[in-house]
């Protein structure tokens, strides 16, 4: 298949080209800047330059294709403040991207997220997300419109991805926890540290986003989740024991300073099945697990991001 890949030289992106690639499809991505256009380039991918906010660049390149993952989000000005807006232009992409797939019966692939789903409990792929008027509520409801797209003739599926996507490379949630210790001198979590965090390493990743454009049925909800869940005390106590500093609690009151834009993240408990997306489509994720990928130290060579 000729597939679109919005996001391509990103985090996720980098790594579902190869694998696409590597399973003998065509890939067309979409780029920014000169740098991610050479970066494509090298990795054999098709350029399209343009940005998410480019609606036409996105309909022809939708429309030229035998299927989209879409994997662009504006986290620059999301974990900055403008969350709503980068949502926004989200859902005008997908909006896009939709019409022109409508039907065709060509794959749209949705990149989204499980952390918040079912607080406190395992979600499931058969968990609704609740909209609640709040600005991620505008990612549920752009979610919920890639899967009616389904009964418009269109091969739609939500990747639920994992808060903690990790591996080499990982400028995320991990490498922030890591850089937030080392510049606080402490290794810290909410609370008791109970609350868990499901996982899934990014190789794992880009292979569902493969199988999911491949076969993935109408309207299907998949978790991209390795490990149900990892404590955050766990995932504190590896960090300190690298960089050689104390583990403690930070209670709610100090979260914000000692976490930044990470607070509001720290304290959600939100373990996740992928048992359904298993059966469905054969996934078997085989890499590292969040700790032992950890352990290895490639996170704590050199701070790789800002606290």
């Amino acid at each position: 298949m000729r597939i679109f890949v919005t996001g391509a030289s990103g985090w996720i992106g980098s790594a579902v080209v190869p694998e696409l690639i590597d399973a003998g499809h065509e890939v067309v991505g979409l780029a920014r800047s000169d740098a991610s256009a050479a970066a494509l380039t090298a990795a054999g991918v098709e350029v399209v330059r343009g940005t998410v906010d480019d609606l036409d660049v996105l309909r022809d390149a939708a429309a030229a294709s035998d299927g989209v993952i879409h994997l662009a989000f504006k986290h620059d000005i999301a974990f900055s403040g403008d969350f709503q807006g980068a949502a926004e232009a989200d859902r005008r992409a997908v909006d896009t991207i939709g019409a022109a797939l409508t039907g065709t019966d060509r794959p749209f692939v949705l990149a989204s997220g499980v952390a918040g789903l079912a607080p406190g409990r395992v979600s499931t792929e058969q968990d609704t997300a609740t909209n609640d008027g709040s600005p991620i509520s505008i990612r549920v409801a752009t979610a919920q419109a890639v899967l009616d797209l389904a009964s418009q003739g269109v091969r739609s599926s939500v990747v639920r991805l994992a808060p903690t996507c990790h591996g080499d490379g990982d400028n995320g949630f991990m490498a922030t926890l890591v850089a937030t210790a080392r510049a606080k001198g402490v290794s810290g979590y909410a609370g008791d540290g109970a609350n868990r965090w499901p996982a899934v390493h990014r190789l794992d990743a880009a292979h569902l986003f493969r199988l999911a454009a491949e076969k993935a049925p109408a309207g299907s909800v998949l978790h991209g989740v390795a490990e149900e869940g990892v404590a955050l005390r766990d995932i504190a106590e590896v960090i300190g024991r690298h960089l050689d500093v104390p583990v403690t609690s930070v209670v709610p009151e100090n979260a914000a300073e000692h976490f930044a834009w990470l607070a509001a993240f720290v304290g959600i408990d939100a373990p996740a099945s992928n048992t359904l997306t298993r059966e469905l489509l054969a996934w078997e994720p085989a890499h590292l697990g969040l700790l032992e990928d950890l352990d290895k130290g490639r996170y704590f060579q050199a701070s790789t991001t800002t606290a």
